[in-house]
């Protein structure tokens, strides 16, 4: 039982129960030229947002639960560069991302070897518009 889906990154569904997540953080950084001037401070002049990155973080108990397979998907997806639509419970579009960043912390483990627990986090990076072979193929 997995549960209700609470957000999407591509086909990769978290749920309340499996590939869930605990926090999820957003941070945007944007640019400001610094322009020397005589006589007073120096002016600042902004030159747009550089980049949008959202971290997902959560622990997956793959032996009662699931969703490690959910996790090793959104790994290869992110070892192939495939960009993903992240997509929240409420609808809400957050735009193509491309995967940054898979940390991975297995504990517990069984006599065979398989966690118990694996707590993750998942760092992912806004693509901005702009001219790539993805956009030619009407991928992106």
């Amino acid at each position: 039982m997995a549960g209700p889906v609470t957000m999407a990154l591509g086909p990769f569904l978290f749920e309340s129960h499996g590939f869930g997540y605990a926090d999820v953080g957003r941070q945007l950084d944007t640019s400001w030229a610094e322009l020397e001037t005589a006589g007073q401070l120096n002016a600042l002049q902004w030159t747009g947002p550089r980049s949008e990155t959202i971290s997902i973080t959560g622990v997956l108990f793959p032996q009662a639960h699931g969703g490690q397979a959910t996790l090793d998907g959104v790994r290869l997806a992110a070892k192939f560069g495939m960009p993903l639509m992240l997509v929240s419970l409420g609808g809400r579009v957050f735009g193509m991302h491309a995967v940054q960043k898979i940390d991975e912390d297995r504990a517990f483990h069984d006599r065979k070897g398989t966690p118990g627990s694996n707590a993750y986090t998942i760092e992912v990076k806004r693509l901005g518009a702009g001219f790539s072979l993805l956009s030619l193929l009407g991928i992106l």
